[in-house]
């Protein structure tokens, strides 16, 4: 086996690597960004590698890729499935293998408490490839922390040449992060990514799309040929901005990626319909009952008569985006309903909250169907 050494140029989809004591970490932020918040959910999101891939051009028949996950799991339910790791040949999906060992973090829901486990590197093992020269790419799980230590292969490995593919830079919740997709190339954005022929970089981070202008730091100075913004879920669930306040922080969050990318298609989505927060403020919260039953659901605990007091649900959101967008006049930003991906008579989320592994599908068909299409606003020039 030909060890070849993971450099930068192998990975896309990250916007830092961090070298650590047991290998090399992939942030989808920046060092400077992750500098100005402590706050520990948006941490691991961004340190989870949705979106990021080792992309080699090889004639190997097998490779090997040894990594140190970080997995979450919650006291009192059932263990989530491990974390996948996706390959493809030539962009097509050819096998997957989740990793074994690894650390694991231990959350109790209804107190808070965690434990942290330390656990062994484990190896993913891929065989039986095609003998021809070809494009392999790696898509690292979306939803567990992973430090890659080693790479194999049978045959010399190296990076895959620039393929002029134009770049979509995209942002939103833990819905764009891939949570509970079937794995990491078949998240929304992903499927969606493969269909229009764009390259991924996936800024989407569980509970910590809050319109933080660090985020849009790291938008604005990403080379990029296309961009879009999520908005509204988390800002609901946290109960994290009063109306006041929203719309001029949107305004900020576009001014600041407008100030890199002051002509780049720019698309602003609105929420998916959730049903417990379409007229219900947050904040949001584990319902205690579906807890008792050994389940993972969400409910609101707020009350819809606090709109009043400038309390933001999901129609509310979508009102406000869609006035902004128009109110800007920027012929090349555009504005696209979330529930024209998934709306009221689509399946419900399971949780109440994600959507599963069918409805990511859909999602990124549909996505792909309005934003590619011809006259879409990420249309090829």
């Amino acid at each position: 086996m030909h060890p070849t050494p993971i450099t930068a140029d192998l990975l896309r989809g990250a916007l830092d690597l961090e070298d650590t004591a047991r290998g090399l970490l992939p942030h989808r932020l920046p060092a400077r960004a992750r500098a100005q918040c402590t706050d520990g959910q948006l941490l691991t999101a961004e340190s989870e590698p949705s979106g990021v891939r080792l992309a080699l051009r090889t004639r190997a028949t097998v490779i090997e890729l040894d990594a140190r996950r970080t997995r979450r799991v919650y006291a009192g339910l059932p263990p989530r499935p491990g974390g996948v790791y996706d390959l493809l040949v030539d962009g097509e999906l050819t096998a997957r293998a989740t990793a074994s060992g690894g650390d694991t973090t231990i959350i109790d829901p209804a107190t808070g408490a965690v434990e942290h486990v330390p656990g062994p590197v484990g190896t993913m093992r891929f065989a039986g490839l095609p003998e021809r020269l070809k494009d392999v790419e790696i898509w690292l799980p979306h939803n567990e922390i992973s430090e890659l230590v080693a790479l194999r292969a049978d045959a010399p490995a190296g990076p895959v040449p620039d393929s002029g593919r134009r770049v979509w830079l995209h942002h939103g919740s833990s819905i764009s992060q891939g949570s509970n997709a079937a794995s990491p190339a078949t998240s929304w954005p992903a499927l969606a990514a493969s269909l229009g022929g764009v390259e991924l970089i996936n800024l989407g981070f569980g509970g910590s799309a809050l319109l933080d202008p660090f985020t849009a730091r790291a938008m604005r100075d990403t080379p990029a040929g296309l961009i879009s913004v999520k908005i509204g879920i988390n800002l609901v669930n946290a109960d994290a901005m009063r109306l006041r306040v929203f719309g001029p922080a949107v305004h900020g969050f576009l001014d600041t990626i407008r100030d890199g990318h002051p002509d780049t298609p720019l698309l602003v989505l609105s929420p998916i319909h959730c049903p417990i927060h379409e007229d219900t403020p947050g904040p949001g919260a584990f319902d205690p009952d579906a807890l008792a039953r050994g389940q993972m659901k969400f409910h609101a605990t707020g009350d819809p008569a606090e709109r009043a007091s400038g309390k933001l649900t999901l129609a509310v959101i979508r009102e406000v985006l869609a006035g902004i967008v128009a109110g800007r006049c920027d012929p090349n930003m555009s504005y696209l309903d979330g529930r024209a991906l998934h709306g009221e008579g689509d399946a419900p989320l399971p949780d109440g909250l994600h959507p599963d592994g069918a409805t990511h599908r859909r999602m990124g068909e549909r996505f792909a169907e309005l934003a590619f299409a011809t006259d879409g606003p990420f249309a090829a020039s």
